[in-house]
């Protein structure tokens, strides 16, 4: 009777170390799958960023029709963007604004956000209209009638689990009419 108690007592020692086993695996099951949510909730944050960055430029460009027609917006950043960045150049506080200084203003404002929001961000709008109005046109405010692409580009820093410091590089293109 005593060769029995002692046998059953190590098979359920056992029992308990391949419990603590499966119940270790599926920790770190879970624990890999917290890192992938992690990274993929803060790649869609820097996304929703680039999306209202972009939809705010998008709405200054249809404000200020006269800029449009004049390809006051278009812009290429090839250098990251940093932040702080200077104080925009026209602050147009004296009223008599000109379309090209509210746009130079609206890129201003805009890079600093960019720089402000998105790590390493470069930024590309080039806007093309399929007509040019007359000046008689121009003085009545046509709506634009070309397109308008934009590019905001950004480093994806991320991916922690690269060995190589790395950062991927995440792009937004949009094409619209303003």
């Amino acid at each position: 009777m005593t060769m029995q108690n002692r046998s059953i007592r190590g098979f359920t020692l056992l029992e308990v170390l391949v419990a603590v086993l499966i119940f270790s695996l599926g920790l770190m099951g879970l624990a890999g799958l917290l890192a992938v949510s992690v990274k993929t909730n803060h790649a869609a944050y820097m996304r929703t960023q680039a999306t209202f960055l972009a939809q705010g430029m998008a709405d200054r460009m249809r404000a200020n029709v006269l800029g449009l027609w004049k390809n006051s917006y278009n812009l290429t950043t090839t250098a990251p963007l940093v932040f702080p960045q200077a104080a925009p150049a026209t602050t147009c506080s004296s009223g008599s604004c000109t379309y090209a200084d509210v746009a130079t203003r609206d890129l201003a404002v805009w890079q600093q956000q960019l720089a402000q929001f998105l790590p390493s961000p470069t930024a590309m709008i080039a806007c093309a209209t399929t007509q040019t109005p007359t000046t008689d046109q121009m003085l009545s405010l046509p709506p634009y009638s070309g397109t308008c692409e934009m590019q905001i580009t950004w480093g994806d820093v991320s991916n922690v689990a690269s060995k190589t410091n790395n950062s991927e590089t995440v792009s937004f293109d949009w094409v619209f009419q303003p």
